[in-house]
């Protein structure tokens, strides 16, 4: 059965996600103080207790206690995965800031609707590659997937929707902003070189022509063959498979693309990513193959070699000798080291940044972590406080007021 993967990465600086939002005040006009939540704003079965618990306010959105309290059960399994020795200690360091990613969330969506970003493009692609990727044929058929597992398909698409929001806006308010100089890079370098040394290591990518066994006669008296028991294969397709490898060999050597050959012409597991092998060590590989490879520089491709399973090329994409390597060979990682680090405090003051120019009211007992002492709580009208009261007679529980 197909495992639906619909739980992308997220990086430890995003913020922890939570489906839905409110609408945004219309465009040139300034935010105002968020009215107290009313019965049409927090759903209510009949009998008039009302399900939902407001623990804050971010402007004209709300983060409820059921949002909370299932962002604290995902990231109670994330350090369980994560941390298998002491994921109880793990979990209370990381507790604290639950309700401060709410709050970050809720605010970068916000700024999303500022600046005219959607995701709606970026959504269809993500969905898509995954459809691509479990070898759907449609995104319905994705879809089914999902609800067989007990996943809601608009709140699935929702998350992942605000997902990309949240990514584009860090990317153009603060990412985006963001530089490294030459002189970073050297010194990183510097720094970490004993971490960056490495054993000799190899990336190969194959080209696999399996000779095609011959079909003998039926015949009703014949033993049933032992299972797993590879078929015959005889002189002839031996020599036709070695004859096409040879050929394929030359059409590289002509000029034509190794990975564009092995995507047609491999019958590889790796054919469809162009023949990709991976990283291998010394010790990892048949002596004759290690020898060969080895011995070759990045992007070199060996002759036809005979193996178990028919005749193999193979292409040297990347060698790496031991000890550590030149800085231009790690110089992207150590690029993205730098960003990371820079990333982070830049981040936390941006959303500092956008607490002190929102509208944010917490419920008693409820502590965001990243609160700035320059935020202003918002300022209740007295219609507001009246109708918060009429609601409080109501209701035996409707937010905070």
């Amino acid at each position: 059965m197909k495992k639906l993967c619909l739980i992308l990465i997220v990086s430890a600086y995003l913020p922890a996600l939570a489906a839905g939002q409110a609408a945004a005040p219309p465009a040139g006009q300034p935010a105002a103080p968020p009215a107290a939540p009313s019965a049409t704003q927090v759903a209510a079965p009949p009998s008039g207790q009302v399900v939902e618990e407001i623990i804050t306010r971010v402007n004209n959105q709300i983060i409820t206690r059921s949002e909370f309290d299932r962002s604290k059960d995902q990231l109670r399994d994330e350090v369980k995965q994560q941390n298998s020795t002491d994921p109880d200690k793990s979990f209370a360091e990381r507790e604290k800031d639950v309700l401060r990613d709410l709050v970050d969330q809720q605010l970068l969506l916000d700024k999303g609707k500022d600046l005219g970003i959607t995701g709606d493009t970026d959504l269809v692609k993500q969905l898509d590659q995954m459809r691509k990727e479990m070898k759907l044929d449609s995104l319905e058929d994705l879809e089914k997937e999902a609800v067989k597992q007990g996943i809601s398909w608009e709140d699935f698409k929702q998350t992942q929707r605000n997902r990309i929001i949240t990514q584009k806006v860090i990317g153009e308010e603060v990412s985006g902003h963001l530089s490294v100089s030459k002189e970073e890079e050297q010194k990183f370098y510097d720094d970490h070189k004993s971490e960056m040394e490495q054993p000799e290591t190899i990336r190969l990518s194959e080209i696999l022509v399996a000779p095609k066994p011959s079909a003998p006669a039926a015949d009703p008296n014949a033993p049933a063959p032992a299972p797993g028991a590879q078929p015959a294969v005889d002189d002839a397709a031996l020599s036709a498979a070695e004859a096409k490898a040879n050929t394929l060999l030359k059409q590289i050597h002509d000029g034509a693309s190794f990975e564009d050959v092995a995507k047609k012409s491999s019958d590889g597991p790796s054919a469809a990513d162009g023949g990709v092998l991976g990283m291998f060590k010394r010790g990892q590989l048949a002596k004759e193959l290690e020898d060969k490879t080895f011995a070759m520089k990045a992007g070199e491709v060996t002759d036809v070699i005979r193996t178990k399973q028919g005749y193999v090329i193979l292409k040297v994409v990347d060698h790496q000798m031991a000890g550590i390597p030149p800085m231009k060979d790690v110089l992207p990682k150590i690029q993205d080291a730098l960003y990371y680090q820079k990333l982070q405090p830049a981040l936390r003051a941006y959303l500092t940044k956008l607490r002190e120019d929102a509208y944010i009211h917490y419920a008693d007992g409820y502590v965001d972590t990243g609160m700035s002492p320059n935020q202003t709580a918002p300022v209740e009208t007295a219609a507001a406080q009246a109708e918060a009261k009429k609601g409080k007679k109501k209701h035996k529980k409707l937010g905070f007021l």
